[in-house]
């Protein structure tokens, strides 16, 4: 039996010209999450997108819920541009509410299609009235109701849906190219990703791995908080970057107080060839202004100051409350609380600079690292391909 899904976006609309190269990009994104399931097909009017299934719709429906660039998906039912027929879809559609123990509705109506000879307001009323004839156990609440039946009256059919999904809004993923994403297991950076992504940025993650000073627990860490962004964004490419020789370097060669300027330079040097390699257009951080030493604005400058490509920094302006309520909101708190260091917590120096010189920075920091540490750390790098875990959405 074919199932119906009403999926509705928001800033996708306002998008005039380009609105059909976002809303290819959307339902390209629709069909990768549906992937596996039994879908039929995906087509759309002005200002809906309607997907097929045959089986397995409350699995779709909670998939497309991760879906950026949706703002809700609702299961619908179809009739054709008759009164009576709208009707008979209403009751059914509200016995189904009745059943779940909802007690009181309203019917709204909408008419996009103005050659329907009734006018919404009767539609409503005229609907209403027969579910109240039908469905026992409900009464109307135009004011405070627990269900509202939402009707729409289309160009060739007819709508109907209470239940409604939410979903993340934002950009279609894609639409606004891709960056690489400097992830930690801590938790801000997953939340600049995912923030990132809400923006149409494709993400390519670099974690860099500094083994035996973290454990490999802590890369386990990584890869799962790539699992929950990968409800977002389908597959991940995780590139994981061995970091142990060159922060061994930095360690013993360079002075203290700059140790973590040292290591956020290197970080972002290697970060930017990952990009060049990727055809990025930006990296992006979790940097939050002023939250550590290493993120006053006189280090945020010297730290972007070796790299060509912008640092986008979603988390600028947040405080570390919003931060945390952004995660664990994503899924990724709990995840990111667990007890392994990762490399920006090793060697990190008791009195830290925060009004680095640029010039002073340089000149301290050449030939700390040798050339080829780095095209080793960047010929060593392992590439996972992590899938997202729906089992623990």
């Amino acid at each position: 039996m074919e199932q119906l899904i009403l999926a509705r976006y928001g800033e996708v609309g306002l998008k005039g010209k380009n609105r059909r190269f976002f809303e290819n990009q959307l339902i390209k994104q629709m069909e990768q999450a549906l992937d596996g399931l039994p879908l039929k097909g995906i087509t759309r009017t002005y200002g809906r997108i309607y997907v097929t299934m045959a089986g397995e719709v409350e699995e779709a429906l909670r998939r497309l819920s991760y879906v950026l660039g949706l703002v809700a998906v609702s299961p619908t039912q179809s009739a054709p541009l008759d009164l009576e027929e709208i009707k008979a879809a209403a009751v059914r559609a509200m016995q189904g509410a009745a059943a779940e123990g909802y007690t009181t509705f309203k019917v709204e109506t909408r008419r996009p299609n103005k050659a329907f000879p009734i006018k919404s307001p009767a539609v409503s009323r005229e609907t209403g009235a027969e579910i109240l004839r039908q469905v026992p156990g409900l009464t109307v609440d135009v004011h405070s109701p627990q269900v509202t039946l939402q009707i729409e009256l289309r160009e060739q059919r007819a709508y109907l849906y209470w239940r409604q999904l939410p979903c993340p809004g934002g950009l279609p993923l894609g639409v606004s190219g891709r960056s690489v994403l400097l992830l930690s297991g801590g938790i801000d950076s997953p939340v600049a990703g995912w923030m990132a992504m809400s923006r149409g940025l494709e993400i390519v993650p670099v974690y860099f791995h500094s083994f035996p000073f973290t454990s490999d627990r802590a890369k386990e860490k990584v890869v799962d908080l790539c699992r929950v962004l990968a409800r977002y964004s389908g597959l991940v490419k995780l590139y994981v970057i061995p970091f142990t020789k060159i922060q061994t370097a930095l360690r013993e060669g360079g002075r203290e107080d700059l140790q973590t300027i040292f290591m956020r330079r290197m970080m972002m040097r290697l970060a930017g060839r990952v990009a060049e390699k990727e055809g990025a257009g930006a990296l992006i951080t979790g940097e939050s202004l002023g939250q550590v030493a290493s993120q006053t604005l006189p280090s945020l400058a010297v730290t972007e100051a070796v790299v060509d490509v912008p640092v986008l920094r979603p988390l600028i302006g947040l405080d570390k409350q919003e931060i945390v309520k952004r995660a664990q909101d994503l899924g990724t708190y709990s995840i990111s609380i667990r007890p392994y260091d990762d490399c920006c917590t090793v060697f990190v120096p008791r009195h830290p600079e925060t009004r680095p010189d640029p010039e002073a920075v340089a000149v301290k920091e050449a030939g700390l690292v040798a050339a080829e540490l780095i095209e080793e750390a960047l010929t060593e790098a392992e590439i996972l391909f992590i899938t997202s875990d729906w089992e623990g959405s």
